[in-house]
């Protein structure tokens, strides 16, 4: 067993505080990784208070890695010591459902996920990237280009794949009207994909001191959604919207502004359902209403290489690790742009 150390959520209710732990000793088929950096994704805070319950304690959160092989087992081939790599939010799969043969591991039964998540080597409960380091299975880590800022591409991880799969499932590219809801942490990188591929891109906001931002990001035009007048002048136009709000609202608004055929999926995970959307919405024009949910390894992968062919990164800011409940509440408040990620370097042992 490996002797290592972070950052943990011991209950619901207190800051999380320093934590040592023992992490598996590597396998033949395992990469031990030293943590560079470690995004910090809002879903961190939801299961570090228990907001989706079934949270295990004490929790080490962190699904958004960024750190370098500092050893390898004999079986691996595909990495080796020295070299830049990440974990993402799975760390194992079944490996034989059907899921997990159309590579999109993240839909299997038996997904372990990088943390609360258990354990089939140690029958514990993982530990995630607020750490020192990480024991993964080869077939769950990623590599990383030098070519870009190394703690800009930790949040690719999860806001990133969490977008770009979507995006590419539904074959968003030039010639389409595609709308992005919501400017955070997912929704800045939405922007970012969709601009990329080539679509008239569209984003949806409350707040009207974000379009200059967005406009910086790749939009082509911003709407404020508290304004009937502007929604109106969108009714059946979009071929695809990507909703990265993680709140309840009202979805009947969106689907009125998609084509015959077109998509609304959502991506954000809120705290209580929304409002059930009129069936008419969808039956009068054929339209869908879906969900994404991340995307498999080799799918992120494919991410990680268009981001580092394409220049694309998370905005970030970066922080130290005993800064992560001040993050927390900036989180809570919107408070950030976009995406904190912690330096591992001021971890202290």
């Amino acid at each position: 067993m490996l002797k290592s150390y972070g950052y943990a959520a011991y209950n619901a209710l207190t800051p999380l505080r320093a934590y040592q732990f023992k992490r598996r000793s590597p396998g033949p088929r395992d990469v031990l990784i030293e943590i560079l950096f470690c995004g910090v994704c809002h879903s961190d805070i939801h299961q570090a208070r228990n907001e989706w319950n079934g949270t295990n304690y004490p929790l080490v959160p962190g699904h958004e890695i960024v750190g370098r092989a500092i050893q390898v087992g004999k079986e691996v081939n595909g990495f080796k010591a020295g070299d830049l790599v990440g974990v993402g939010c799975m760390v194992d799969a079944c490996g034989v459902c059907p899921e997990c043969r159309d590579g999109l591991e993240q839909y299997c039964d038996a997904t372990v996920f990088t943390y609360n998540s258990p354990d089939k080597h140690t029958g514990k409960m993982t530990y995630g990237g607020y750490s020192n380091q990480i024991v993964v299975d080869e077939r769950f880590v990623l590599r990383v280009s030098d070519k870009l800022e190394l703690a800009a591409v930790a949040p690719l991880l999860c806001a990133g794949i969490t977008t770009y799969s979507p995006l590419r499932h539904w074959r968003v590219g030039k010639g389409q009207k595609v709308g992005v809801v919501g400017l955070g942490g997912l929704g800045h990188m939405a922007v970012k994909f969709a601009h990329a591929f080539g679509a008239h891109v569209v984003l949806f906001t409350t707040s009207p001191h974000k379009a200059d931002d967005a406009k910086r990001l790749g939009a082509n035009e911003v709407v404020i959604s508290t304004q009937p007048e502007r929604m109106q002048q969108h009714l059946q136009s979009f071929d695809f919207i990507l909703d990265t709000v993680a709140a309840a609202h009202d979805l009947d608004q969106y689907l009125t502004l998609l084509k015959r055929d077109g998509t609304l999926c959502m991506v954000g995970m809120p705290d209580h359902t929304h409002p059930a959307p009129s069936a008419g919405n969808l039956i009068f024009r054929r339209r869908q209403l879906a969900g994404s949910l991340i995307g498999g390894i080799r799918e992120t992968q494919e991410m990680l290489d268009f981001c580092a062919a394409h220049n694309i990164v998370c905005d970030i800011e970066l922080i130290p690790m005993p800064a992560i409940n001040q993050a927390y509440e900036r989180m809570l408040k919107g408070d950030v742009k976009y995406r904190f990620v912690i330096d591992m370097a001021t971890l202290q042992g």
